[in-house]
């Protein structure tokens, strides 16, 4: 039967647990002078069902890709438990870019694996007269051991694919010209070209057709490399000037994030060149050729071509058709990937047939005179006003852009005229028309 008589007395109570923990202290003791500290790190570790991956900065003097791109990525996952967070803002960029600091523990989830990731730091000695760091940074990723296939053959490389397109989102789009005087021959700014193609005034099922044709294009990595081909579309637009072919190219580019490299053959001296220039070129990027049809050798056939007299000198002392179709399509085309390259002209019939067949110009986009469902999107855009809100006046004008042909850049001119009162504006859109309109039935 129990009685609280048995219970020892508080003080023997005390005086047991302070007898263990000097036990312990000693026994603590002898085993750190006896056993190395390091022994006791390895027998845990051993124990431990996590695995620990170690992502250094740099490996030498080569900086780590994978620790770039796990810096990038781990930005996007910051939680609000996160107590620091760094912050920069590159030259170039016009957006911040946020990254973890050190000591924070950041947990990710991927396909049910918890990953635990933490930026750690450590001094290293260097001379006093280096300009080595002080300091190398790594990454510890931490996991069930029994996900180590699932974290090294599918999470890495799902890491690396979202820090690329989280750096291709923040990119700034830069053009680029031609410059002789740089090492590869190209010089550049940013790309602050504001159109989009919401802003496009084209017709709305060509501008999906577009659409649709660059998502299917870029998403098809491995069927290009299955089928052979180098990784790269043409695109011809054609019409007349002031129908939006350089504002088509920019939307492109300000769509997918990829750099312009514009080039006027006219400045281009040989075809030795024209290959320099194709080398210096990036993947990811959109070559432009404006105006091809006013770009001497290209309007000439293939069979007045051959007729021409043999140069002596060879080929490389002029730009010529044979060397422009290699430039397209041939092995120099081939050094690079994600590729777009947009050719212009006012007048498509001047070209020669061998520019146009698929593999060099793929798409062939007309942008012609503005329609109604163009005025609808320069409306929208110019004058934040939709089709239901003033039907009859929309109604009027598209029935005077089915008779006279008017370019979105000159309608774009008239919607910008400084008129604080929207009707006043469409107002005198249609009496421009109405004008335009009679002078057509005074030529006829």
């Amino acid at each position: 039967m129990f009685s609280y008589e048995t219970l020892p007395q508080p003080k023997t109570v005390l005086s047991a647990a302070a007898s263990l923990a000097a036990s312990a202290l000693l026994l603590r003791t002898v085993a750190s002078d006896l056993i190395p500290t390091e022994y006791f790190k390895t027998l845990f570790k051993r124990l431990s069902a996590q695995l620990t991956v170690v992502i250094e900065e740099s490996d030498g003097l080569t900086p780590n890709q994978l620790f770039d791109a796990a810096n990038l990525f781990l930005g996007s996952k910051l939680s609000p438990s996160t107590l620091r967070i760094k912050v920069s803002k590159p030259e170039k960029d016009d957006e911040l870019t946020v990254t973890v600091d050190r000591n924070q523990p950041i947990i990710d989830v991927f396909q049910t694996v918890k990953c635990k990731w933490i930026l750690q730091t450590e001094q290293v000695d260097v001379p006093a007269n280096s300009t080595a760091r002080s300091e190398i940074r790594f990454f510890e990723l931490s996991f069930h051991k029994k996900h180590k296939e699932t974290v090294l053959k599918k999470y890495l490389p799902f890491v690396l694919k979202k820090a690329t397109e989280i750096k291709e989102d923040k990119k700034a789009v830069k053009l680029h010209t031609v410059d002789y005087q740089g090492t590869d021959y190209w010089g550049s700014v940013i790309l602050n070209h504001p159109a989009t193609f919401k802003t496009m005034a084209m017709d709305p099922d060509k501008k999906a057709e577009l659409l649709d044709d660059l998502h299917m294009f870029i998403s098809r990595k491995e069927y290009y490399k299955r089928v052979g081909k180098a990784w790269k579309r043409g695109y011809l637009f054609y019409g007349p000037p002031g129908t939006g072919k350089s504002s088509l190219v920019a939307a492109m580019a300000n769509h997918l994030k990829f750099d312009v490299y514009d080039l006027d053959l006219r400045e281009v001296q040989c075809n030795s060149d024209l290959r320099r220039l194709l080398i210096g070129t990036k993947n990811r990027s959109i070559l432009v050729i404006e105006d091809i049809d006013c770009n001497i050798g290209v309007q000439i056939n293939r069979e007045s071509e051959n007729k021409q007299a043999p140069n002596p000198n060879g080929d490389d002392d002029k730009i010529t058709l044979s060397g422009l179709l290699n430039f397209v399509d041939g092995l120099w085309s081939s050094c690079g990937d994600e590729r777009i390259i947009v050719f212009t002209t006012n007048h498509k019939e001047r070209l020669d047939a061998a520019l146009l067949r698929p593999g060099r110009m793929d798409v062939q986009v007309e942008m012609s005179y503005c329609s109604y469902g163009g005025f609808k999107v320069l409306a929208s855009t110019y004058l934040q006003v939709k089709e239901e809100e003033r039907a009859d006046l929309f109604g009027e004008i598209e029935g005077l852009l089915n008779k006279v042909e008017v370019t979105p850049a000159e309608i774009a001119g008239e919607l910008m005229k400084k008129r604080e009162d929207v009707e006043m504006v469409i107002m005198n859109l249609i009496r421009w028309l109405q004008k335009k309109e009679e002078e057509l039935m005074g030529t006829n």
